[in-house]
């Protein structure tokens, strides 16, 4: 066997190459390190002037990062802000300021005691309880119901003569330009578009049948009876003449020409909010509960809307559980009230090619 061959280079080069290959390594390093020190110096000056919000956006990021804050209270006295805490104002307790309780008949516009806050829950911040935050930068929108596009005023009057079964409010009363600031106030921190997770309501699996009144009943006595009350006619405040829970029906709930009044959109509503202490997260009803419920609710009296067959012009666009006709399908008004839904939306697929959700 040969001897290892040896190695020839003198050692001063030896010394030279390893000197050498030390240096580079260090200059790797320093070069890594300045990159990432320049990197972060961007991504810093990125945030600090939003550049990067929408990148970085993510639902696990707590509402309050995402919305910011909605307690009026914390704003500074000013014309501007004055005019944001009397929009609350109205918003929370609207049978005051623009309802039966107005001493000045001039100013009643509400036909009954619920306030806005009745439906649009915690100020209108409530996701998934049709918050009205960033609702003002969604507007003008075409509105099927109308047929045409409409201002955030006009939007607010169809709750006022439906909702609140009372009559329209001039663009620009005091209280309608109070209550569009306030919203206006709300969407402060929301995109160009309005647009926000937790808009409108929940989706639900509709049951391929029609609605079971009896379980609806059943499931309101067991579930919303310690609120509403055995009547659902609500509770008032133990220290003033205002609701604390809404009536469901009667004469002082909301008419029957309220978006309400559709079981669809009634049960999305109590799928995500009700009973009191339910969250969208962590719901208490199953979706079948959310719809009996819903139907039992909406087969209550309550206060008439004149003129319901001019809703919708273009039939097309009327959803398939609105209660009330005229329709441009085969099937009867009760089915349009109590389901089975799945059908007509079939229908309204294969003749119009229209998809219909609600």
């Amino acid at each position: 066997m040969g001897e290892p061959i040896k190695n020839t280079k003198p050692s001063h080069l030896e010394d030279g190459h390893a000197l050498s290959l030390q240096i580079k390594k260090l200059g790797l390093k320093v070069g890594v390190g300045m990159g990432m020190i320049m990197l972060l110096s961007f991504v810093i000056l990125m945030l600090r002037f939003g550049a990067l919000d929408g990148l970085l956006s993510t639902e696990a990021i707590s509402e309050s990062m995402v919305y910011g804050e909605y307690d009026v209270n914390q704003l500074t006295a000013s014309a501007e802000n004055d005019l944001i805490k009397k929009g609350f104002e109205i918003f929370r307790n609207t049978p005051l300021h623009i309802g039966p309780k107005q001493t000045d008949s001039n100013q009643i516009f509400a036909g009954n005691n619920l306030a806005c806050a009745s439906c649009h829950l915690n100020g209108g911040t409530q996701l998934f309880a049709a918050p009205v935050i960033g609702v003002v930068k969604r507007f003008p929108q075409y509105r099927g119901r109308e047929d045409k596009i409409g201002t955030i005023q006009q939007r607010i009057n169809g709750c006022m003569e439906r909702s609140m079964n009372g009559r329209m409010m001039p663009e620009d009363n005091e209280a309608m330009v109070a209550l569009v600031a306030y919203m206006d106030w709300l969407g402060r921190t929301t995109p160009p578009d309005g647009k926000i997770e937790g808009q409108g309501f929940v989706t639900l699996e509709l049951p391929n049948r029609a609605v079971d009144l009896e379980h609806g009943k059943k499931v309101f006595d067991q579930q919303c009876t310690v609120c509403h009350g055995a009547d659902g006619q609500g509770q008032k405040m133990a220290d003033s003449d205002l609701y604390l829970y809404p009536p469901l029906w009667g004469p002082d709930s909301y008419n029957n020409g309220a978006g309400m009044t559709r079981v669809i959109t009634a049960a999305e509503f109590i799928k995500a909010n009700m009973p009191f202490g339910t969250t969208y997260e962590n719901p208490i009803l199953t979706d079948e509960e959310a719809y009996d419920v819903a139907g039992f609710i909406n087969q209550q009296l309550r206060p008439s809307k004149a003129n319901r067959e001019a809703d919708f012009p273009n039939l097309l666009k009327k959803p398939v559980s609105t209660p009330y006709g005229p329709y441009v399908d085969p099937f009867s008004e009760e089915q349009h009230q109590l389901g089975p839904f799945q059908p007509i939306m079939e229908f309204y697929q294969k003749e119009y090619q229209l998809k219909k959700t609600k």
